[in-house]
């Protein structure tokens, strides 16, 4: 098995990759990567030297090591096409490609672990205004996904009738805005979508609840 994962259970981004794996097939080998405060194995020098960014996930593909989840998803798109989660034409896959970056690279950074531990500890926010600060770009973000998916949604996935890179990163990005009580009623079309995803077989193995490192 060439492919290793290392990963968190409640991390989204590796969330992300795992569904795309279980998409296109791919046996992977797990290797757990604990981002609980008091361990912290994601700044110790074993994983710290294989990946100087000391974030979650990195995929190891034989002599081939990658950060960064689109990284990731962009690379098992390349080099295991089958099946695609890119649609063939340009446009298409520019319209998935801007949906996944409206996930990634404008929701998750303001709400993922580090951000919210520097609010707290070193800005002195409450669990409250902290709560108020996730749900607020969730829903800002969301605004703008519900809009998307709506007006491209054909079938059960967001790009019509079947899963792309969209879905695997719109179901993590749900995951957690219900993980912190984000309200959803003004987003029926992600609801919709996430609601079918999860219950698709490739979705559900790749639920947190479901990795080897999540709580007994």
């Amino acid at each position: 098995m060439s492919l290793s994962l290392y990963s968190y259970w409640r991390s989204s981004a590796a969330y992300r990759v795992r569904i795309a794996l279980n998409l296109k097939g791919l046996e992977y080998a797990t290797r757990p990567v604990s981002l609980l405060p008091g361990e912290s194995e994601h700044r110790e020098a074993p994983y710290r030297d294989l990946n100087p960014q000391m974030l979650l996930p990195y995929l190891v593909d034989g002599d081939t090591g990658i950060a960064q989840s689109l990284a990731i998803l962009e690379y098992l798109e390349e080099t295991r096409p089958d099946p695609a989660l890119l649609p063939a034409g340009p446009a298409e896959r520019s319209a998935v490609r801007s949906f996944c970056s409206l996930i990634c690279c404008d929701i998750h950074p303001l709400n993922n672990l580090r951000v919210l531990a520097y609010l707290e500890q070193e800005l002195g926010a409450d669990s409250g205004q902290r709560i108020t600060w996730y749900r607020h770009w969730v829903t800002e973000g969301f605004r703008a996904a519900e809009r998307l998916a709506a007006d491209a949604h054909g079938g059960p996935y967001v790009f019509g009738a079947k899963p792309t890179l969209a879905d695997a990163c719109l179901v993590p990005q749900m995951y957690n805005a219900r993980r912190f009580e984000a309200p959803l009623d003004d987003f029926p079309t992600l609801v919709a979508i996430d609601r079918h995803c999860n219950e698709q077989p490739e979705f559900i193995a790749a639920q947190p609840e479901r990795q080897p490192d999540a709580p007994g």
